[in-house]
């Protein structure tokens, strides 16, 4: 439906239609985001914040709209909440870093889930060492569920913040933030959401979500990479110290002391990603305008539709049958090792992604090292679902 909004996808590769089946690692860019970030370099191009001159005032105002933007985008109550980084992995090692210098000591408990992305797995783990802090994980059942109960459980008085993704890069699973939250907060510790998959796909609400943290990745989004969102509320963020030092985040400078800047330029070190953070606002408006709703919907029509279409494959199976899902489908066929089905399908012109996904530790508890993966964006279309199974049946016969 929105397919020829995409540039990259009128080409072909192989010598056939390009069908782009990677959206989970990264999202293709719309004309429109294009066009923003090639008419600011063009046009309005200047360093921000830093400077009286014309460029620079309307370089700032377009920074300090995109930064509103992804205030209303994630529902969050100010723009001041909202931190520029380089992707969700920075922003979950800023609150590794930060929250664990300014709320964790030695036997101080972290909790993680068996299914997040090594992203949200190492930051922890770098700190837990750091602090002499203890990482705790809670399991994943095969389905690619959490049982709340055994979050509830493994929450003592000693755990400062617990780390979950939001839907899995893995299983699809969408987790139920809301009444994580609950749990999480009543029993005094605080939560981060990692947002990575789910900002693209469906609505959210940081307030009624009451998350603490909450981070994503513009690429994902149908942005530019090398652009992130930390979003964080006000009492916290001004409870930790910064990440980085230098330009920005300063106040004032003495060779004595060093007096930091409010939020949100406290945690934004040196000249930014300013045209990345204009990209990215130039993608929040481009799904609004389409609405998450009608994204959401697109998700579940197209998720639906394969997999009970994958289902007709003989020795496939579909890793994660979770009863909340996005437009996420790992998989594996008996017998055939999933790098060479990549291979096969990129020859066709179809693009999926093959590995371990960065969920190794999920992997090993299902016994495999690796998987082949479709996932959908708002491009993609029942046609092209088609014509991924017809071929991938068509790989199989070969392979198998």
């Amino acid at each position: 439906m929105y397919k020829n909004d995409f540039p990259m996808l009128s080409q072909k590769m192989q010598g056939q239609p390009l069908i782009y089946l990677d959206s989970a690692a990264t999202a293709q860019k719309p004309k429109s985001v294009i066009d923003a970030m090639t008419d600011f370099y063009t046009h309005h191009y200047s360093t921000v914040h830093r400077a009286v001159y014309q460029l620079s005032q309307e370089a700032t105002k377009q920074y300090h709209e995109a930064r509103v933007s992804v205030a209303k985008f994630l529902g969050a109550a100010k723009s001041h909440e909202i931190i520029f980084t380089r992707g969700t992995t920075e922003s979950i090692n800023m609150i590794a870093y930060s929250f664990g210098k300014a709320f964790m000591k030695q036997g101080d408990e972290v909790l993680i889930t068996e299914m997040e992305h090594h992203s949200n797995i190492v930051p922890w783990q770098i700190m837990c060492e750091d602090r002499a802090a203890i990482l705790k994980v809670i399991p994943v059942s095969e389905k690619g569920e959490i049982n709340l109960a055994d979050l509830e459980k493994a929450i003592t008085n000693k755990t400062k913040i617990v780390s979950v993704t939001q839907i899995s890069n893995l299983f699809g699973t969408i987790n139920d933030i809301k009444q994580i939250a609950h749990i999480v907060h009543a029993k005094g510790a605080k939560l981060l959401v990692d947002g990575a998959q789910s900002a693209p796909s469906i609505s959210v609400n940081v307030q009624d979500l009451d998350v603490d943290f909450f981070v994503f990745s513009g690429h994902k989004i149908y942005g530019p990479t090398g652009i992130g969102v930390l979003y964080g509320k006000e009492e916290l963020l001004n409870l930790l110290p910064p990440y980085q030092g230098g330009g920005d985040m300063i106040e004032t400078v003495t060779f004595e002391k060093t007096t930091y800047n409010t939020l949100p330029m406290k945690f934004e070190a040196g000249t930014p990603m300013i045209v990345e953070v204009i990209g990215l606002g130039a993608a929040i408006k481009y799904l609004t305008q389409i609405g998450m709703k009608n994204i959401e919907s697109l998700q579940r029509k197209l998720l639906e539709y394969a997999e009970e279409r994958m289902r007709e494959i003989e020795f496939l199976r579909i890793i994660g049958q979770a009863e909340h899902k996005k437009g996420i489908i790992s998989f594996i066929v008996e017998g055939v090792h999933p790098l060479d089905i990549g291979t096969m399908l990129d020859l066709k012109g179809i693009a999926i992604r093959t590995g371990h996904l960065c969920v190794q530790p999920a992997l090993r508890k299902l016994g495999l090292t690796a998987v082949a993966r479709a996932s959908f964006g708002l491009y993609n279309s029942i046609d092209e679902i088609d014509l991924f199974i017809s071929s991938l049946k068509d790989v199989i016969k070969i392979l198998k």
